[in-house]
């Protein structure tokens, strides 16, 4: 692979502008680069359900001068209920506010998707070139540049393409081994949407289990809205083929799973018609040995995906785009270098994420009989009746991501989070 002039900018192409994407955009046009984002969706898309920060995640974006714009839209959610059929809550464990130890089932930080989404995007569309309604449809590279050809036909030459789309990723197809397989899965699925929020709708989260190994959320985010959340354990071709199905079908398929739960099933299939938008998932973890081949490298999902149950996968796309672009700036003139250094640097971090998700506590709090969904909550509210979950928090020494510490800064900023006049490296 050539070496470019230390002073010549790279041209850098980003496929998808989702939070990983935008980060690294944040990040890399700070060190100097040229950076286009490509979105197949024709706009930004801020939408999606709420997610949160932990430990290295929270770092990652007060470094980027963005915590107090985070914090202006928190969500208010206090902690976690789990309920019985008529709503009573069995047993509540609140989320940490001390600001030491570790995040319980709530975090501090907690987000919708979309507003993270716009914060991020506030950021960094001064400095970056978004293209929306357009993707990467295939790629060609030799040693000094990659040609990537665009689903409109046209086609652009870089010096680097980042695949930063999602757990689905089509650039980490292109880049892996054929028939590889990179998803762990772990036999549980998922489906969420909106519903109009009504009065009896708090700031608790509420988490009612079903026997047959399912559970329903609800979570209300602001005064007219509520996600619904639908999520069992099944290991059928039918359950991991439905989510590439229609939505109708989709839609169908959850409806049929859940219609006898019982609580306010009924208020949430109905919900399903009106809602903005619904999305059906498989819950895997995304393990390669490789993140990058030539000039193109993986990032955020489309790298190391941890899983919505590591309760890392937003704070791990975050730090990973800090990792990568901080080996990047560093050294723009040898790409190999900077992506072995950025898998190797970031490699145990994603391992910790990951090893968090374990199988077997999945299916004990997932039970299928109600006699073990009432032990549960007996056990879980003896443990809130003891402070046991608020002392654990607060005295623990690491948050989900370890004693993994965040690398400097990928670039200098300045008090206002620019450049703080430096040239590339």
């Amino acid at each position: 692979m050539a070496k470019r002039s230390r002073t010549q900018p790279l041209r850098i192409l980003v496929a998808g502008g989702g939070v990983a994407g935008q980060a690294l955009a944040f990040w890399l046009t700070r060190g100097g680069h040229q950076v286009t984002v490509v979105e197949r969706f024709p706009a930004l898309r801020a939408t999606g359900t709420q997610v949160d920060l932990r430990g290295q995640g929270i770092e990652a974006v007060k470094r980027m001068g963005l915590l107090d714009a985070v914090r202006s839209k928190l969500v208010d959610e206090a902690g976690v209920a789990f309920i019985d059929a008529n709503g009573k809550a069995k047993a509540t464990i609140m989320a940490n506010t001390s600001g030491k130890g570790r995040q319980t089932l709530t975090s501090e930080y907690e987000i919708m998707r979309g507003d993270l989404v716009r914060i991020l995007n506030d950021a960094t569309k001064k400095d970056t070139d978004y293209v929306f309604g357009k993707s990467v449809d295939n790629f060609e590279q030799d040693e000094h540049e990659v040609t990537a050809y665009f689903s409109d036909g046209s086609s652009g030459e870089f010096d680097l393409l980042v695949g930063a789309d999602g757990q689905g990723s089509r650039i980490r197809r292109s880049i892996l081994a054929e028939g590889s397989d990179p998803y762990w899965r772990v036999g549980i699925h998922m489906a969420y949407w909106f519903v109009p929020r009504i009065a009896s709708d708090g700031n608790i989260r509420d988490t009612y289990m079903v026997p047959g190994g399912r559970q329903i959320m609800r979570r209300s985010h602001n005064p007219t809205e509520t996600q619904a959340y639908f999520v069992m354990r099944e290991e059928s071709e039918e359950a991991s083929a439905i989510h590439d199905a229609p939505i109708e079908r989709q839609q169908a398929f959850w409806a049929d799973r859940f219609r006898d739960a019982g609580w306010q099933v009924d208020r949430f299939i109905d919900g399903m018609d009106t809602s903005p938008f619904f999305y059906s998932q498989e819950i895997v973890q995304v393990r390669t040995d490789t993140w990058s081949q030539g000039r193109v490298v993986l990032a955020g999902d489309a790298a190391h995906c941890a899983s919505p149950y590591s309760g890392m996968g937003v704070s791990g796309g975050l730090v990973g785009a800090h990792v990568l672009a901080g080996e990047i700036n560093r050294h723009a003139d040898d790409l190999p270098t900077a992506l072995a250094n950025y898998d190797r640097v970031l490699r145990p971090f994603v391992n910790e994420i990951q090893d968090q998700v374990n199988p077997r506590l999945l299916r004990l709090v997932m039970p299928t009989t109600q006699l073990a969904i009432d032990a549960f909550q007996a056990a879980t509210a003896l443990a809130g009746f003891l402070h046991v979950p608020d002392i654990a928090a607060r005295f623990a020494k690491e948050d989900r991501g370890g004693s993994w510490q965040l690398p400097d800064n990928p670039a200098p900023l300045d008090a206002a989070g620019q450049p703080a006049g430096t040239e590339i490296p």
